[in-house]
């Protein structure tokens, strides 16, 4: 596989990564329980560690080094998969259908 074609895979991984925790009622796709809003968002963090690790493991097969990145680099990564994970996050607070949703009294 061409270097081109796993940047496309990583960004790909990672969109998926991002849209897991809201479009799924499991918790890290294993696990059967009623998720709650926190443990969705700690479950998008795990899923963002995921997809670092993942991303470091192809940097280290293309070039062979792992090179040190600062504060900024994973503030912007982060910010990035934020904005990956829009639209699970609509789909699960605005398009669900009302009625799939579990009433708490």
């Amino acid at each position: 596989m061409t270097p081109a074609g796993l940047y496309g895979f990583l960004i790909l991984a990672a969109f998926v990564a991002a849209n897991v925790p809201w479009v799924s009622d499991r918790f890290l796709v294993v696990c059967k329980r009623d998720k709650s809003a926190w443990l969705r968002w700690l479950e998008w963090l795990v899923m963002y560690a995921l997809a670092g690790g993942l991303s470091v493991d192809l940097e280290y097969k293309l070039t062979g080094t792992r090179h040190v990145q600062g504060w900024e680099f994973y503030v912007t990564t982060l910010c990035l998969f934020l904005v990956f994970a829009l639209p699970g996050f609509i789909y699960h607070y605005d398009l669900k259908r009302p009625s799939s949703r579990k009433i708490q009294d």
